[in-house]
């Protein structure tokens, strides 16, 4: 039915084109008294002329039509890789580069003869317009001040409560199932919001052939369940998709531009890559080690000594977290619990790792 009524509607476009290319014509031979058809010269012209339009634009209708399809598909995918800011921004300066194109259009609009003001109040719209988003998009960074100030009054509630930037979930960090306790004690807020195409790989992870693998994507479908069952933070499904992009990591990347929102992750590329592209990280990782407790050297510590070291006479133990401590002489002590005394910390990027001798050496010493 809406196929029926678009070629109707372009074959009474074509009839009116038609007819208006005969005006044109008949007005010419007119002003020259040219007479081509004895009778009825002025009827059959118009007549022709419509109907061959009209025929021309039913027939071409479906053409046409799949051109536009196709035009406006392009076009929307083209938009859908074009960060929401440069839209914003780029909106904002085609109005402001038309309103000027405007105000310096209109003595224009007095030159004589009209096809040269016409030509020219083309020409200026165009150039500005232009202009206006080039400029618009490449200064942004000194406009952040208009988005800042709307942000203010959006997004203060009636309250005075500020309302927060949503918290994209990844694949790894969802696997790696710490976000479910981060949650619960309520030092990252909500929104969280967990894209279509991470429950998709997270789906294809727990079908997988490869045990390992299988577990590992089970256990993530199990930590999203328990985080919308058991706790008290709205959780929300992105189902937006980029054609164009295959990666779900640049997929994540687009979205979490595309509302503005910060990604949590344990994905040490992953973070990397965010950083050049300005997208807002929260790293599982990096608050680990940032929560880890203090530790200075000429402190005394309580250690048990697991096993052997890498070097000649070392032993290695753990603190609960996790963190490495490297005990000189501690070979001898390995099944022991000893009082170490704490001489270095170093910071790695894979954590801390605190280097210290007995506390008997050093009293022997």
């Amino acid at each position: 039915m809406l196929l029926k009524v678009i070629r109707g509607f372009l074959t009474v476009l074509g009839l009116f084109i038609g007819t208006g290319i005969a005006w044109w014509i008949t007005s010419i031979l007119n002003n020259h008294g040219i007479v081509l058809i004895p009778v009825y010269q002025e009827l059959i012209i118009y007549l022709t002329f419509g109907i061959i339009f009209g025929f021309i634009l039913f027939i071409s209708s479906k053409r046409l039509m799949s051109l536009t399809v196709k035009l406006t598909n392009e076009i929307e995918l083209k938009l859908q890789e074009i960060p929401i800011t440069d839209v914003v921004f780029g909106a904002f300066g085609l109005i402001v580069g038309l309103v000027i194109a405007y105000l310096i259009s209109s003595p224009i609009n007095q030159i004589t003869p009209p096809w040269v003001s016409i030509l020219l109040t083309t020409l200026i719209y165009m150039l500005l317009g232009y202009l206006g988003i080039s400029i618009a998009i490449k200064r942004r960074e000194e406009l952040n001040w208009l988005v800042s100030l709307r942000r203010s009054q959006k997004d203060r509630g009636t309250a005075g409560v500020y309302k927060v930037q949503p918290k994209i979930l990844d694949t790894s960090v969802i696997i790696d199932g710490r976000i479910f306790d981060i949650c619960k004690t309520g030092f990252v807020e909500g929104p969280l919001v967990i894209p279509g195409f991470v429950l998709e790989e997270l789906r294809h992870i727990a079908d997988s052939s490869d045990i390992l693998k299988r577990n590992r994507g089970r256990r993530g479908l199990d930590i999203l369940n328990r985080i919308q069952k058991e706790l008290d933070i709205p959780v929300e499904i992105y189902e937006g998709d980029f054609d164009g992009i295959t990666e779900v990591d640049s997929k994540l990347l687009k979205a979490a531009q595309s509302m503005d929102g910060k990604v949590i992750t344990n994905d040490y590329n992953l973070n990397k890559v965010a950083e050049v592209q300005g997208v807002a990280v929260l790293n599982i990782n990096e608050l680990a080690n940032a929560v880890k407790p203090v530790v200075l050297p000429g402190e005394e510590m309580v250690v048990q000594v697991i096993k052997d070291g890498k070097e000649t006479g070392q032993g290695v133990a753990y603190l609960d977290d996790g963190t490495m401590i490297v005990v000189d002489g501690g070979k001898k002590h390995v099944g022991e619990t000893i009082d170490v005394l704490v001489t270095s910390v170093l910071q790695t990027a894979a954590g801390r790792m605190i280097f210290a001798k007995p506390k008997t050496m050093d009293k022997v010493g």
